[in-house]
């Protein structure tokens, strides 16, 4: 069977929107006709545009629809908009109410939704469930293409940074005091969750030997971290770069392009820099490395060694600092590991 409309539906979180990116490489080249549009809510959509697999990306504003009086206002709009595309197919891979009802909202008469559909998801859209059902999101999501017959080989993470957002992500990090040419680690010490987050005062001590290698620290994060990213300077000996609040997804996308490594937690960035092929030194507690960690080859995960790990808890019961026990010098070494096989390789 062939598609000429195939909509996906991948809204939020960024991480999660990386980890569908390949979906649209996959089908444009199943479907070569077909029309690809991505529907995305604001936070993500930069990573999204002048992809050569998407024709069409629709921004749905959640804020719009969350009151009554909202919906009716924004939705008929909406709506219209959906059905004027004549869609055969919907992909729902956020797999929850608000995904499903877009995708039947989108009068696609095939639906399907991947495994791990929630919130009667699976009552709108069929459930894929594939040989990967237990593995890395991203393979999850490439079950649901396979469901369509088509073969997949390689996941391809189309980022597509243009001239001018390189050129303004060298003057960002220029006057913050960095040139892109030197080696340097970025570090972004932010996550969604609170006990997903190494100490600060860890990466500073990190920050520290780095510059006693001639390596040099770039912390980046959102303005949600300006706080402990301010608290990680505090405590070091010489202040690192500091580029946080200051760019765009896909400016800091250049930045981390060009980094020898990246060391966070599990946050939305550190799956950027993973998809971009920069190595990953990745710090995981509470979530499944398994799962969720940096896909594909030349990343190392360190995780805590407790019988806990890995509970998907967003707040640690017994109020333990989820990620206290990762030693800088598990870091350290496991960077220095990295670096020298992406300078060999």
């Amino acid at each position: 069977m062939t598609y000429r409309n195939i909509l996906i539906v991948k809204l939020s979180a960024i991480g999660d929107v990386i980890h569908a990116l390949p979906v649209a490489s996959a089908l444009k080249k199943c479907f070569s006709q077909a029309r690809i549009t991505w529907i995305v809510e604001p936070p993500a959509y930069d990573l999204l545009t002048n992809n050569p697999y998407i024709d069409e990306i629709i921004v749905f504003e959640k804020a719009k629809f969350k009151s009554l009086s909202g919906f009716y206002q924004y939705a008929p709009a909406f709506i219209k908009t959906l059905r004027a595309k004549q869609f055969d197919l919907a992909l729902d891979l956020q797999g929850l109410f608000k995904s499903a009802a877009i995708s039947l909202l989108s009068g696609a008469p095939r639906r399907f939704v991947y495994c791990n559909a929630r919130e009667g998801s699976d009552k709108v859209g069929k459930r894929i469930c594939g040989p990967n059902s237990q593995g890395h999101v991203v393979e999850r999501y490439f079950d649901v293409v396979r469901e369509l017959g088509c073969n997949i080989t390689n996941p391809e993470f189309v980022i597509n940074i243009t001239d001018e957002e390189a050129a303004v992500a060298a003057a960002i990090a220029k006057q913050a005091g960095l040139t892109l040419e030197s080696p340097y680690i970025v570090l972004m010490p932010g996550t969604n969750w609170p006990n997903k987050c190494w100490p600060a005062d860890k990466f500073a001590q990190l920050a520290d030997q780095l510059f006693a290698s001639n390596l040099i620290p770039v912390l980046v994060g959102g303005n949600a971290e300006k706080n402990v990213i301010s608290e990680i300077a505090a405590q070091t000996a010489i202040l690192p770069i500091d580029i946080s609040g200051r760019t765009t997804l896909k400016q800091l996308a250049h930045i981390i392009k060009n980094a020898r490594a990246v060391v966070a937690g599990d946050t939305g960035p550190m799956h950027l820099a993973a998809a971009l092929g920069t190595p990953v030194i990745a710090l995981f507690g509470p979530t499944d490395p398994n799962r969720n960690g940096p896909y594909g080859l030349g990343h190392h995960v360190v995780t805590i060694q407790r019988d806990c790990q890995g509970c998907w808890q967003r707040q640690c019961p017994e109020g333990k600092d989820c990620l206290s026990d990762i030693d800088v010098k598990i870091v350290y070494e496991a960077l220095k590991t990295v670096i020298v096989r992406r300078e060999t390789s």
